[in-house]
């Protein structure tokens, strides 16, 4: 029977959130970002343990390393110029620890924390035997414009059957590092893009809206306050 992996590329240096500290470690709701994106999937009970993808020079994550599960968690010094190279860097990483192309592995931004216990779930459940895989997503619900390089609109685009990728996104370990060995990493921006380019459809799973990506300082209130309310749940 397919196992259940995950993996958690965090080998990233954004600065967009300002400061010295990588994204990934900051502090939201008194632990570091990659805290409460790791912890979500170390409770899920399927999911056999968790890689985490990051730089072979990071001098953070020894900090992080006695607050998580250790025989559920491994961390993998793997990180590569791209979120598509790291991916594939630690998918290679992760055949010398048993992990086997017929098996799932579910991708999860670091910069993710308010994923829901239920979230991650039901894209276990809906995805377990498709022959492809998937996706959580969420239908776009914003009027959504298209702009030039001076920032004038040239287009509103039409909403219908647009929806708005989140992670994690599960796929069959072999299909997943083919089609990334296959693919130009610069150009792929998520594990589902790689999938499509190699001619698979993957499923889109309901997310949930609540399961933002923390790019902007503005947003780790926003993250904050939900993560108080998953807490409650």
């Amino acid at each position: 029977m397919p196992r259940y992996f995950a993996l958690i590329p965090a080998a990233g240096s954004s600065t967009r959130l300002g400061g010295e500290t990588p994204k990934q470690y900051r502090m939201i709701a008194g632990k570091p970002l990659l805290y409460h994106a790791l912890q979500v999937l170390t409770l899920e009970k399927r999911i056999e343990r968790t890689f985490l993808a990051i730089s072979p020079e990071d001098a953070y994550w020894e900090r992080l390393f006695s607050q998580v599960p250790i025989n559920r968690t491994m961390p993998l010094r793997c990180g590569g110029a791209s979120r598509a190279a790291t991916v594939l860097n630690a998918m290679r990483e992760m055949e010398r620890h048993g992990v086997l192309d017929n098996d799932w592995i579910l991708v999860h931004d670091a910069a993710r924390p308010c994923l829901s216990q239920a979230a991650l779930g039901r894209l276990i459940d809906e995805l377990d035997g498709d022959v492809v895989g998937g996706l959580l997503a969420v239908p776009v619900a914003d009027t959504i414009k298209r702009g030039d390089e001076y920032q004038r609109v040239t287009a509103t685009e039409k909403r219908d059957g647009l929806w708005q990728a989140q992670t994690p996104q599960m796929f069959r370990v072999g299909t997943l590092r083919n089609a990334l060995q296959d693919a130009p990493l610069d150009e792929i921006s998520d594990e589902a893009s790689a999938i499509e380019r190699a001619g698979m459809r993957p499923k889109l799973v309901m997310g949930e809206r609540s399961n933002i990506k923390v790019t902007y300082a503005e947003d780790i209130l926003l993250a904050e306050s939900i993560l108080t309310r998953l807490s409650k749940a």
